[in-house]
């Protein structure tokens, strides 16, 4: 269950990051990051209250509001606010390339803090997917991403810049697994868990953007109609179904593995790639495909 969850968890993040690029591209990346926690919010909280019978899991003792309240700062606040702005400045596909640093930042975490141990085969595997999928996203594209190199040449500040917030995007994720497991233990729902983590990060994210005058022009944002296409939806797939299929995957599976298999996305993007961006499909990313597959199989029968 664990693992279907986060290869699940995958695909959303595929079509996250195209969608959160877009919007991210009309009207800035910290702009995103609020709205599309407003509509997480939202979506979430209904969902709570269809499944359960209220809006928001009332029950829930003090100790997991601050757990997942910190895994909700540090993963949505810290980690996609970063990953996001990386979006704009190297694209997508270069920072997720970046995010295959998750399953080993998650790893080293949870033995450091939750004690789970992993067997010499899965930490084989894990290093063959991360391989699979680090050959496949450093590919340069000669053609279509020449404008982009020439751009990258030209601006070596921006793209140092994207890089460290691509890592800080990566390292916050995973310390966000890490300490959303810590809050779900005694099988404490995934959805009543998100939830919590999303009210915490809308919470805090907003009332820093009264205290900056910020409110304003982020609902202003709101009025061009194919923006609000790309944030709803990508509040749908991501914050509401993506993260909720990821604590389901943190809850059933261990922390390093769950999030090995949520890194294929950058697999997963090849094909979008290819269809949305004309970009070629070439042996070396059915190569790094393959030898990425070759690893999550060996995950799954372990």
């Amino acid at each position: 269950m664990g693992e279907l969850a986060a290869l699940a968890t995958s695909f959303c993040w595929s079509l996250n990051s195209i969608q959160f690029t877009f919007a991210g591209r009309r009207v800035g990346s910290r702009v995103v990051n609020r709205v599309r926690l407003i509509f997480a919010v939202i979506f979430l909280s209904l969902t709570h209250l269809l499944v359960r019978g209220t809006v928001w899991p009332i029950e829930a003792e003090l100790y997991r509001w601050g757990w997942l309240g910190v895994s909700g700062t540090i993963g949505l606040i810290v980690g996609d606010g970063s990953l996001f702005h990386a979006f704009l400045l190297i694209g997508p596909r270069k920072s997720m390339m970046l995010m295959t640093l998750v399953p080993v930042i998650s790893t080293v975490a949870a033995w450091a803090l939750l004690g789970e141990m992993l067997l010499p085969l899965e930490i084989a595997a894990i290093l063959i997917t991360v391989a699979g999928i680090a050959w496949v996203v450093s590919e340069r594209q000669p053609d279509s991403r020449s404008e982009d190199n020439i751009k990258e040449a030209e601006d070596a500040r921006k793209r140092t810049l994207g890089v460290l917030l691509g890592i800080t995007g990566a390292t916050g994720q995973a310390l966000g697994l890490v300490a959303a497991k810590r809050g779900m233990v005694g099988d404490f729902p995934a959805l009543s868990a998100t939830v919590i983590r999303m009210i915490v990060a809308a919470t805090i994210l907003w009332l820093m953007a009264l205290l900056r005058g910020q409110i304003a022009p982020t609902l202003q944002a709101l009025h061009d109609p194919r923006t609000r296409i790309w944030l709803v939806g990508g509040a749908f797939i991501g914050p509401f179904i993506g993260v909720w299929l990821s604590l389901i995957a943190v809850r059933s599976a261990p922390v390093g593995i769950a999030s090995t298999l949520m890194a294929l996305s950058p697999i997963i993007l090849i094909p979008f790639d290819h269809w949305i961006f004309d970009e070629a499909i070439t042996a070396r990313s059915i190569f790094g495909t393959v030898v990425a597959l070759i690893g999550a199989a060996v995950i799954f029968t372990t």
